[in-house]
């Protein structure tokens, strides 16, 4: 709990770089709440590094704000602690929330210690093909050599260059990245990474790691060819 607490802390203090308060307001009161935490999006904001989300619970609707996530409304997000923050500006909405909950990890996949039974939504995101042109690691393959023989990599460590064009963090205990190259084989031209390292949108960076053929993790996020636990190389 007090490590929990610690990060915590310490992405508050990087969100509060991002959405500066006023120095005329008055301190603001920082409250811990925890347990498992089932909510429903109304609303999603993309500022910066950050997305802001109008959830309801229950009959109770409230504001929170994470690391940039893919999130559309009426999905079914899960976190389990959360820090309050009253009065809170965020200079680049040019608003201010009268409560905010700043949360560690919120995931469409319910937690380890969720109620038997808990269920969500399918979230696997729609990925658009993208403008890029990325040229190949050394000694490693395009997405297109990939997918058109997947069977000769499957089980295999592989070295991928490629652009990250979206990114989840922190579900299932691992970031998830999208990366393209600009090549394809037939209709696949996004590869799905799993990593504990961190990407940025925008990113062109190298991976290596393990091919997984037809992985299927439940709640709609099934992959036929996944690039697992991969290390990073800007």
């Amino acid at each position: 709990m007090r490590l929990k607490f610690l990060i915590l802390s310490l992405a508050l203090i990087i969100v509060l770089s991002a959405c500066t308060k006023k120095e005329e307001q008055p301190q603001q009161q920082a409250q811990i709440k925890s347990n498992v935490h089932q909510v429903v999006v109304q609303e999603a904001i993309q500022v910066g590094g950050y997305t802001y989300v109008r959830v309801k619970e229950g009959g109770k609707e409230y504001w929170m704000a994470a690391t940039t996530m893919d999130v559309k409304p009426g999905a079914t997000l899960f976190y389990e602690t959360a820090m309050e923050m009253k009065n809170f500006e965020s200079k680049e909405l040019k608003r201010t929330f009268d409560s905010i909950f700043f949360v560690e990890s919120l995931s469409p996949i319910p937690p380890a210690t969720a109620a038997p039974g808990t269920k969500a939504t399918p979230q696997k995101p729609t990925i658009e093909q993208q403008d890029v042109t990325v040229a190949p690691a050394a000694g490693g393959v395009t997405i297109a050599q990939l997918f058109s023989n997947v069977n000769s990599y499957a089980n295999k460590i592989i070295k991928i260059k490629g652009k990250v064009v979206k990114v989840n963090n922190a579900i299932m205990d691992k970031n998830w990245a999208h990366i393209q190259d600009g090549t394809k084989s037939g209709s696949d031209f996004d590869l799905t990474v799993t990593t504990n390292d961190m990407v940025n949108v925008g990113d062109v960076v190298t991976f290596t790691g393990k091919i997984a053929l037809n992985k299927d993790f439940g709640f709609g996020y099934s992959y036929k060819v996944l690039l697992e636990d991969a290390k990073v190389t800007k």
